[in-house]
This record gives C-alpha cells, structure tokens and sequence, in this order.
C-alpha cells in the first residue's frame, strides 16, 4: 500500500491533537511530528496554523459547507422543511466537533484575536455559514417558497446559533434532551412557521 501523501498526513495529525489538545496548546511543530514530516514540509502545505485549522474544517468536517453550497445552487428541490433540518443536523454535528477544537482559544485573548485577525484575513469564520445559509434561504425567496418581507439573514443565524448552542450547552452534560434528528426537525419547522 502507498504511503498516504504527507498533505492527508498533516491534515489528520492536525484534526486528532486539534481535537485532542485544543487549538491554543496544538502546535505546528507537534503537528509535524505527529505527521512524520518536518515543520518546513507543514509550511509548503500550510501558510500558518489557522490555515491549517481552516483545512481541517473544511476537509475532515466537510458534510455542512457541502450541504449549504448544494441547497443554495438548487432552491426549489426538496422541502425547505427538509432542506433545513439537513442543515441543523450537519451544523449540530458539525459544531460539536469543531467546539472543542477552538473553545481553548477563549483562555488566551491575544491569541484569540490573533486567530480572528487570520480568518478575516482568509476571508472564513463562523460568519460564512451564516451567509451560506441566508444565500439559499434568499433563492428561496425566489422562487416563492419563502415569505418576500422575511428575514433570511436572522432565520439563518438563529438556526445556526441553535444548533452551535446545543454543542456549547450539553457537551459536558450527559447530552440533549433531544435526539438529533427530533432536534433538527423542531428547528426547521420553527424556522419555517416564521418565514415560510
């Protein structure tokens, strides 16, 4: 068997000590090591470490940027009921991996700002699946299957801010009241009933 390209190995060593260690006390020199690579072969793949954090969440935890680009270049397929429980089942998924990754910035405020100050840069945050959502939320509009006078921006945010507020609120419990599929179907309704 070949051996996997040093890329796919950096990526994988980044997302298991990201998720492991947190993003403030993962380093590029452990990701190194951890990939069987040196530091100068990370850098010809990664311009910086939130670089890196960017390609695992959009590689290791793909399924949510998919969805949303999918359902925005065909509004009109599927339910928007359905569509949107889609949505909050990838997003919830989706936050409860990426949580724990990023939630060590909070301890360090210099390198939190840091860390924005790169996404901005990239032009990526946690403001892209909000406009990601709100794009397929207006082409519905579109098409009629939306409310004219709704506010695609806020119905997107608040099912964004739901379901990343579910992986904030029960990842040190003993989890959701609600199953996934049951929490992602009320969301989209209650979304729904409001700009439908």
């Amino acid at each position: 068997m070949p051996p996997r390209p040093t890329r796919t190995r950096i990526l994988d060593a980044a997302h298991e000590l990201m998720r492991s260690e947190g993003l403030l006390r993962t380093t590029t020199k452990e990701i190194a090591k951890a990939a069987g690579c040196s530091e100068a072969a990370l850098y010809k793949h990664f311009a910086s470490k939130e670089e890196l954090f960017t390609g695992v969440l959009d590689e290791r935890l793909p399924r949510l940027g998919a969805t949303l680009e999918r359902l925005r270049d065909d509004p009109g397929a599927g339910s928007v009921e359905e569509n949107l429980a889609e949505v909050a089942r990838h997003a919830a998924v989706f936050y409860a991996e990426t949580f724990p990754i990023a939630a060590s910035l909070f301890a360090d405020r210099r390198l939190k700002d840091r860390h924005e100050r790169a996404m901005r840069e990239m032009g990526v945050g946690p403001h892209v699946p909000i406009s990601r959502l709100d794009a397929y939320l207006r082409a519905e509009q579109e098409t009629g299957r939306i409310s004219p006078d709704a506010d695609t921006y806020a119905a997107a945010a608040l099912l964004m801010g739901a379901c990343a507020h579910r992986a904030f609120a029960y990842g040190a419990v003993d989890g959701p009241p609600v199953p996934l599929d049951d929490f992602a179907l009320q969301l989209a309704r209650t979304v729904v009933d409001g700009i439908g």
